[in-house]
């Protein structure tokens, strides 16, 4: 029985879909969702190579991808709500436009400070999957609801982890500034798709803004299941930030000796994890967010004691990847097809305070894994993702069980 609030200006009622999901907008949703999210992770395996070309060492150089992750949860907290008040696709093809522009800013920026603020911008516009996994979750029928949730996130999550291989692959042959103008481009490409194929849909919300922003605050408050799921999420992320952040380091580093275009192709593992989202999502509809949760946690944690102990060794590296990958993605998926069942009208809302839990984990995790790189190497990284993955444990049995429904 999804959590009940009361409050006058969240409304009472769904809008009503413009037409169904059918199978080709459900695949257009997964790739809109890889091709956007990538913007977020093209830099992870150019990292080294902006540190080169403005002369700074590798932790101010990570603090790129920690910029990134900054900019798309302020876009998750400040845009993404208007999802619920706003006709979404016109929002999402301005949200593109920004993006294109934004990237186009970074591959020119001539200092570190400029591609910094370049990188917050391109985070806050690239937010446009979280407005599009609301609308999915709407217009998906309740029995299939985490299948077709968990469709689109392998679009995402496949998105994240090969933009890590294309980016390391042509920052080697052809530099990183390429990357940005590329996914630039690709931005522009796909605002004409989706201005093509992409229904209209347009919440009955009539509140202003600023009430809009309150009912966040109201939402959290009223919603124990909201608040656990945000943390447990931004712990999960953390874990995996903290890896794909330093992994890049870890592979040029003597243990392996690999530049970015070698370090780029471990993105296939990862996708290759990520291609299970929707049997995630099928085990949340048949047994339960809380189940696959927890499943989900188990194989983080597995995960991180063997990159710890047989990281070292190529087979093992390549099995921690899959196991990390899959353990999140179960998580991650169970924690929105649990929280979108909460208040079907508020969807966007109940994302964008899920989803600013969630990266704001990610963007401590990249903080944390840059100085455990720094100061205590492999196993110094290892040890923090497996604390962040402890954590989540911790959180998802003990926090709010009292009063948390499901």
């Amino acid at each position: 029985m999804p959590e009940l609030l009361t409050e006058p200006f969240i409304l009472s009622s769904s809008p009503t879909p413009a037409r169904g999901l059918d199978t080709a907008l459900v695949w257009l949703m997964a790739l809109t969702c890889g091709l956007v999210v990538a913007n977020i992770y093209y830099n992870q395996p150019l990292l080294a190579a902006i540190g080169r070309t403005f002369h700074v060492p590798d932790s101010q150089a990570s603090l790129v991808a920690t910029a990134t992750q900054i900019g798309y949860t302020l876009g998750i907290l400040l845009a993404v709500p208007l999802g619920d008040m706003l006709e979404r696709k016109r929002l999402i093809l301005w949200m593109l436009v920004g993006a294109a522009v934004c990237l186009g800013g970074a591959a020119l920026a001539p200092t570190f400070a400029l591609l910094a603020v370049a990188s917050v911008l391109i985070g806050i516009c690239s937010s446009v999957p979280q407005l599009l996994l609301p609308m999915a979750a709407h217009l998906a029928p309740e029995a299939d609801r985490g299948r077709i949730v968990g469709r689109i996130m392998s679009g995402l999550l496949i998105g994240i982890l090969l933009s890590r291989t294309v980016s390391g692959y042509a920052g080697a042959h052809l530099g990183w500034r390429v990357v940005f103008a590329g996914a630039a481009g690709l931005m522009l490409a796909l605002t004409g798709l989706l201005a093509w194929r992409l229904p209209q849909d347009r919440p009955n919300f009539t509140g202003t803004y600023g009430s809009l922003m309150r009912s966040l605050g109201t939402l959290t408050r009223e919603l124990p299941t909201l608040r656990r799921s945000a943390l447990v999420g931004g712990s999960i992320f953390a874990a995996f930030s903290v890896f794909w952040t330093t992994l890049v380091f870890y592979l040029g580093s003597p243990a392996y000796g690999y530049g970015s275009d070698v370090a780029g192709f471990f993105g296939l593992v990862g996708a290759a994890g990520a291609l299970a989202a929707p049997l995630a999502g099928g085990l949340a509809d048949r047994r339960g967010p809380s189940y696959a949760i927890t499943a989900g946690l188990g194989l983080a944690l597995a995960s991180y004691l063997l990159l710890g102990v047989g990281g070292g060794y190529l087979a093992g590296l390549i099995l921690g990847i899959l196991l990390l990958d899959v353990g999140v993605q179960s998580v991650h998926i169970s924690n929105q097809t649990l929280v979108f069942s909460l208040r079907p009208e508020a969807r966007s809302r109940l994302n964008t305070v899920y989803m600013t839990g969630y990266f704001t984990g990610g963007s401590l995790g990249s903080i944390v894994g840059g100085l455990a790189w720094t100061h205590f190497g492999w196993p110094g990284v290892c040890a923090v993702g497996s604390a962040f993955v402890a954590l989540a444990l911790a959180l998802h049995r003990f926090y709010g069980r009292g009063q948390i429904i499901g």
